[in-house]
């Protein structure tokens, strides 16, 4: 199935060396220049427009938080795309149209930030990607790893909570 490429691009677009060069990797990994999103982004509308869209997504060093949307939604990241050191674009799509076949899992959870935790969640478990600091003080966290099933019992056995698989790839 041939999918659409939307670029979502938060910035501006004059003199960002960074948005001409996205678009041309998308356009090199798709053969097609993709439409571009420069204000709010709605995945839902975007996908009940155009059910075959993929959205990259750009997430930079500093962003924080990108995948907090992702959470209950009915879309996953499929695929990463690497732009530059500070810069890789998401690939998200409709969960529908999602290929489930990568080994890479963004897994989302909340945590208490404690040592028991750390010790048990080892690099070959998951390795964090983002976190988040809550009033609660707990933090929603997100982490990259190859087994759902073992990431969860981790969690489980040290009191913190699952919050869902955002993708693959």
């Amino acid at each position: 199935m041939k999918q659409f490429p939307i670029l979502y691009w938060p910035r501006n677009t004059r003199g960002d060396n960074e948005y001409p060069l996205a678009r041309k990797v998308i356009n090199g990994a798709t053969g097609v220049m993709p439409g571009v999103v420069t204000g709010d982004l709605d995945l839902a509308d975007i996908f009940n427009q155009n059910p075959d869209a993929a959205v990259y997504y750009p997430v930079f060093c500093e962003s924080t938080g990108w995948w907090g949307e992702l959470l209950g939604a009915d879309a996953v990241v499929s695929d990463k795309l690497i732009i530059s050191p500070e810069c890789q674009l998401m690939v998200i799509v409709a969960k529908k149209n999602a290929n489930t076949r990568g080994t890479n899992q963004l897994l989302a959870a909340e945590i208490y930030p404690t040592s028991g935790f750390f010790k048990k969640m080892n690099s070959g478990i998951a390795t964090v990607s983002d976190m988040l600091a809550t009033d609660a003080g707990t933090i929603l966290a997100l982490f990259s790893g190859r087994n759902q099933n073992q990431f969860i019992n981790v969690l489980e056995a040290t009191g913190n909570s699952y919050l869902g698989c955002i993708g693959r790839y």
